[in-house]
C-alpha cells in the first residue's frame, strides 16, 4: 500500500543515512521500524510480557550454573598449587 508521509527534514534524512548504512531501501527501514514500535507497544500493553531489554537479561540466567563449576575449577586447581607449594 503507498501512503505520504511528511517528515521534518533531519528525522527524514537520519532515516535515509541508517538505511542507506544497512543496505536497504528506505520503504524496508521504515517498514521495520513501525513494525518494532508496533510491537513494543503491544507489549506494554500486556503486562504479563516483559520489555525488550529485560528479555536478554533473563537469557544469561542459565550462566550462573556455568559461572559456579568454572569457580570451583579454578579453586579446585589453586588447592592443588597451594599443596605444592607446601611440600
Amino acid at each position: 500500500m503507498k501512503t505520504t508521509l511528511d517528515l521534518p527534514d533531519e528525522t527524514f534524512r537520519q532515516a535515509k543515512a541508517r538505511a542507506a548504512l544497512r543496505g536497504i531501501p528506505m520503504r524496508q527501514f521504515v517498514t521495520e521500524a513501525l513494525e518494532e514500535k508496533i510491537r513494543g507497544e503491544s507489549s506494554h500493553a500486556a503486562p504479563s510480557q516483559s520489555p525488550p531489554w529485560m528479555r536478554g537479561f533473563g537469557a544469561l540466567a542459565d550462566l550462573r550454573e556455568e559461572n559456579r563449576r568454572i569457580e570451583d575449577l579454578i579453586a579446585e586447581e589453586f588447592g592443588k598449587t597451594e599443596a605444592e607449594d607446601e611440600a
